[in-house]
């Protein structure tokens, strides 16, 4: 059974954002924004239930957790000059908040980024100050105890309370060094979601991919032009659109080829494409995520798998390896050329990157099927049985698990 308040947080996401910026840009420190919210969150599960949610819940809300703040402030007298300076900044009958996304909430996702934190502690601080998860939630997210995630996140914040990181958007100079990185936790954020690493839990976790297109959405209408910010976007929405297809009834993995595209999102894929084609339209150079976004653009382009522009995905690529050399995009372009030129010339490229892919399950179940097309049954038994060793999702498991049986 899900806890009240944890239900009253996820029915008020955004609200709950909106309070721990705000709190934080009043008094200045990370504990007594999400305490405070916590408690005003508290008091609605409390008092809703009796009295009816208010006509402006956010409003509410903000205002009974500037009181907490304050009375709690009031208890720790060693804080007295913290009190005296909040007291002059609160603003004891705040506005209504009436949907749009301010500066404070911008403020807070650079500040849980500050490239002074490591990026498990980023994405950690991200995902529960400004995505409103649950301390239980984020620990799931990571597959960690609850303590584990609380220890972590509590040393986080002091961190950043002991290196005094500002509680601001970084100046025109440091701002684009910083979006990178904010970028970048939000994608780690929705990859965990796309195809979760642990046994333990769902293959495809849909509350990490929405808070991080939800989030994504918010850096970019704050910073509309930003490439890559509209990249992300863009090749979030064009990933989320195919997850009604991605996990056949049997809990197994359904790859791209095989995926009934009746059923994917095409609100999500209209959304999307219009992002790319925006990017496009404005003549400057494409970065990763846009790349990434446009490969995703030709795939979802196709009614049918057998319609798909590989040639095209092929040149995407070639331009997405000139900006990052690394050995996934070489591998997820060695699939690309296997299309186009056929299996044994994906086989040539993937032994150039074996070395430094051979711990990652993704390497060996492509190698795998690609030995499986080129008719080489027995080394592609033995590279699913080296990817399932890998492999930590179930539906992901289980889907090269029948493949490798069916070669007997």
């Amino acid at each position: 059974m899900i806890d009240p308040r944890t239900a009253v947080i996820r029915a008020h996401r955004d609200e709950w954002a909106r309070v721990v910026a705000a709190l934080a840009r009043n008094f200045g420190d990370l504990d007594v924004a999400e305490e405070a919210a916590a408690e005003a969150f508290a008091t609605a599960v409390e008092r809703w239930p009796a009295q009816g949610i208010p006509p402006n819940p956010g409003a509410w809300l903000m205002t009974t957790a500037n009181r907490k703040a304050i009375d709690r402030l009031r208890r720790e007298r060693k804080r007295d000059d913290k009190h005296r300076e909040a007291l002059m900044l609160v603003d004891h009958d705040p506005p209504e908040l009436v949907g749009v996304i301010d500066d404070d909430r911008l403020r807070l996702i650079f500040t849980c980024c500050h490239p002074a934190l490591s990026m498990e502690a980023q994405m950690a601080l991200t995902l529960r100050l400004v995505g409103g998860l649950t301390m239980p939630e984020v620990a799931r997210a990571f597959l960690v105890p609850e303590p584990t995630m609380g220890r972590r996140i509590t040393r986080a914040k002091h961190k950043i309370r002991a290196a005094g990181i500002p509680y601001r958007v970084p100046s025109a100079d440091d701002l684009p060094a910083r979006v990178v990185g904010v970028l970048a936790v939000l994608f780690l954020v929705f990859n965990e979601g796309y195809l979760a690493t642990g046994p333990d839990t769902d293959p495809v976790r849909a509350d990490l991919t929405a808070e991080a297109i939800r989030l994504a959405r918010l850096v970019h209408a704050l910073l509309p032009d930003d490439g890559e910010a509209t990249g992300l976007l863009a090749l979030m929405l064009l990933t989320e659109a195919r997850r009604p297809a991605r996990v056949w009834s049997s809990g197994e993995l359904v790859p791209l080829g095989e995926q009934d595209r009746g059923l994917w999102d095409r609100a999500l894929i209209d959304e999307g494409h219009a992002l790319v084609r925006a990017r496009l339209a404005s003549g400057v150079a494409p970065g990763r995520y846009q790349l990434l976004a446009a490969i995703n653009a030709v795939h979802t382009d196709a009614a049918d798998a057998r319609d798909t522009d590989w040639s095209q995905v092929v040149a995407l690529y070639d331009r997405l390896a000139r900006l990052d050399p690394s050995p996934i995009v070489a591998l997820n372009r060695a699939v690309a050329v296997a299309e186009v030129d056929g299996a044994e010339a994906g086989l040539e490229l993937l032994d150039g990157i074996a070395a430094r892919l051979d711990g990652y399950h993704a390497f060996h179940a492509t190698r795998a099927e690609l030995l499986r097309r080129a008719g080489r049954g027995v080394e592609a038994r033995a590279a699913y049985d080296r990817a399932i060793e890998l492999a930590g999702n179930t539906a992901e498991t289980a889907y090269l698990a029948r493949r490798r049986d069916e070669l007997g």
